[in-house]
């Protein structure tokens, strides 16, 4: 077996590009994780336990934890946003037409 060369991605729609993803699926990536940022800052600032989080958001302790480590395959945006809600935070959403497509 050849080497593997490592891909250095410095945005994330190269690192979707990298991985094969399509433009929606990067821009939706990209959603997700500016949500998971904005959580971990909430959790940090607040010093919040992962029960307590689960606890107001309706949903299980393990899923706070995963989601906390990165571990978002299978979670929505819209957990992400219901979590925030549940920690008093308002999610708005910002819609502009894009720079022409080829």
């Amino acid at each position: 077996m050849g080497k593997v060369k490592p891909v250095v991605a410095k945005t994330s729609e190269a690192l979707a590009e990298a991985l094969g993803l399509s433009a929606a699926e990067a821009k939706e990536w990209r959603v997700q994780h500016d949500l998971l940022q904005h959580l971990k800052e909430v959790v940090r600032k607040e010093n919040l336990t992962h029960a307590e989080i689960a606890r107001r958001a309706g949903t299980s302790r393990t899923r706070v934890t995963a989601i906390l480590n990165d571990n978002v395959e299978d979670v929505s945006s819209d957990l992400l946003i219901r979590i925030l809600g549940s920690l008093g935070y308002r999610v708005t959403v910002s819609v502009r037409r894009a720079a022409k497509v080829a």
